[in-house]
């Protein structure tokens, strides 16, 4: 059956999550065990429910057959199951993947996680070699993202301050969750002070490092019905696109994979950029954020700054983003606590909670701007 015709037919039934920031002595298995039971706990339905278990891998320490190490930690025997790649995009990926499964008789209730360690273990993976051109200082996740940029000043004369309504609305947000790693909120002025990571990135351009895990359940929603789930959120639409080329063989450093995700997304929610109240948005540096919502049409292409200031992106803006402060503030965590927030967004039940918001757009991103996932749910209550 096309995606097209499956808008809100599928539902997110239950979220979890453990704390964020470093957490010592944890490790991945038991982080994610954690997540899921409260997200069990949160659908009201026991583990017996669940017949399939979809999990990310672990960025900082890859295992094999993880995902079937996390099926037997959780004591459970799913019919389908195992770990997925693709960077921060993952996320979205394994829910299409659940839906997919369902819709096809495959199983009934998927488990979708992810959990790493690399705050208290091992965070080399986040500063590896970037092959050939390591030679010239390629070293980390940060110089691509630090090309990009430079490549969006050169195209759109993007300027330093257009980033900073970014980490400012993220830092904000954060600063008012009290689960959240980094509850600093920041100025304008900070942030010009911030210093230079990796030129023309500032400290406060980049995301965290996070220890954590995070969980949800999607069934069918007649199925969420007939189990007694008290909070469903439907999914309306989602999409994916991605690129296999590395930076150096890309036609375009400022165009996104978003554009083909959100695209998808849209036309299966029936759904345009002037529906949405509320956005999570992947904020690994500023940049990305900032390209996405161009790619997803929230404003045209380098002009950014203007349509962003005066608060745009701030919890009493005209769109409010990352309300519970994001990969910025809330946790490092690749993009399941995105989710989560949506989640909470359209359950009326946030922190930060958008006042009549009916449709919650999240976006999720992999690699150096390699693959996209883009999400739309909608209120619960209809």
């Amino acid at each position: 059956m096309p995606l097209s015709t499956m808008r809100e037919r599928y539902v997110i039934a239950g979220i979890g999550h453990t704390a964020f920031g470093k957490l010592p002595g944890r490790g991945t298995l038991s982080l994610n065990t954690e997540a899921c039971r409260g997200a069990l706990a949160d659908a009201g339905i026991a583990k017996d429910a669940i017949d399939a278990v979809f999990v990310k891998v672990p960025t900082s320490a890859r295992e094999f057959m993880y995902g079937q190490k996390l099926a037997e930690a959780l004591g459970l025997r799913p019919r389908l199951g195992g770990a997925w790649d693709q960077g921060g995009a993952a996320n979205v990926a394994l829910i299409a993947h659940a839906i997919g499964a369902i819709e096809t008789g495959q199983c009934e209730a998927a488990l979708i996680c992810y959990a790493d360690t690399p705050r208290s273990g091992n965070r080399q993976i986040y500063a590896r070699p970037r092959g050939d051109d390591a030679v010239y200082g390629w070293f980390s996740t940060a110089a691509g993202y630090a090309m990009i940029l430079r490549r969006h000043m050169i195209e759109y004369g993007t300027r330093p301050e257009d980033l900073a309504a970014i980490a400012i609305a993220s830092r904000r947000h954060g600063a008012a969750n009290p689960n959240a790693q980094l509850r600093i909120p920041l100025s304008l002025d900070q942030y010009m002070a911030s210093p230079q990571q990796l030129e023309p990135l500032r400290r406060d351009d980049c995301c965290l490092v996070s220890d954590g895990g995070a969980a949800l359940v999607v069934m069918r929603a007649d199925h969420a019905r007939s189990l007694g789930v008290p909070h469903p959120v439907p999914i309306l639409g989602i999409g994916q696109g991605q690129t296999s080329g590395e930076l150096a063989t890309r036609r375009t450093l400022t165009t996104t994979e978003a554009v083909a995700a959100s695209s998808r997304a849209f036309a299966m929610a029936g759904l345009a950029p002037r529906d949405i109240d509320v956005v999570q948005i992947y904020d690994c540096f500023t940049i990305a954020a900032l390209m996405t919502l161009e790619d997803y049409g929230f404003c045209p292409k380098g002009q950014f700054g203007a349509w962003a200031a005066g608060g745009r992106l701030e919890i009493d803006g005209d769109l409010p983003m990352n309300t519970s402060g994001g990969l910025l503030s809330e946790t490092g965590m690749p993009g399941l606590q995105l989710i989560i927030e949506g989640v909470r967004q359209m359950r009326g039940s946030a922190n930060l909670q958008v006042a009549n918001a009916r449709n919650c757009l999240i976006s999720n991103q992999g690699g150096t701007m390699h693959t996209h996932g883009t999400l739309i749910l909608g209120n619960m209550h209809g």
